[in-house]
């Protein structure tokens, strides 16, 4: 794809566009399932949904990869105790997903538990099925997580389990 279409796309796709895919009551289910995520496993998610990226971004070549690690950092994403932090970042415009591990998380969950979680989402998105496929996306990670890295007793909440629609 070309910038020239690719620019297009993100011009097109709007904040509104972000709320009609990402309604209140689908972004209080997302709240919903993380928080019962947490409540069975160690790690700490972090949902951001953009719709699109500024024109600037799309001229220099940033890919939703990029943006996803600059949000990581922006929201500190990786100041948990045990470098748990988990950021799943949703671009509507190019409908990508992308996962982002601290460290801490990287190191025992298997690269195929993230590919699987990005393939549910984007092929609900392939279907205008936004709100179930999310669900089942953090669904789907919150078993690989409770396996992986499960819940050893009482651990505060590090970072707050609502998404954020930027």
């Amino acid at each position: 794809m070309n910038k020239f279409t690719r620019a297009l796309r993100h011009l097109c796709t709007t904040r509104y566009s972000g709320k009609k895919a990402f309604p209140c009551a689908t972004l209080t289910a997302i709240q919903k399932a993380i928080t019962a995520g947490e409540a069975v496993h160690r790690a700490e998610i972090r949902l951001i949904v953009e719709p699109a990226l500024e024109l600037s971004a799309i001229v220099a070549g940033i890919s939703s990869r990029q943006r996803a690690h600059e949000l990581f950092s922006h929201y500190r994403i990786w100041d948990t105790e045990e470098n748990s932090g988990i950021l799943i970042y949703i671009e509507l415009a190019d409908h990508q997903v992308e996962i982002v591990a601290d460290r801490g998380i990287s190191r025992v969950i298997p690269q195929h538990h993230w590919h699987a979680v990005c393939k549910t989402m984007t092929s609900g998105f392939a279907k205008g099925e936004y709100h179930d496929s999310v669900i089942a996306g953090i669904e789907q990670l919150n078993a690989a997580l409770q396996e992986y890295f499960p819940e050893n007793g009482t651990q505060p909440n590090q970072l707050s389990n609502k998404p954020i629609l930027l």
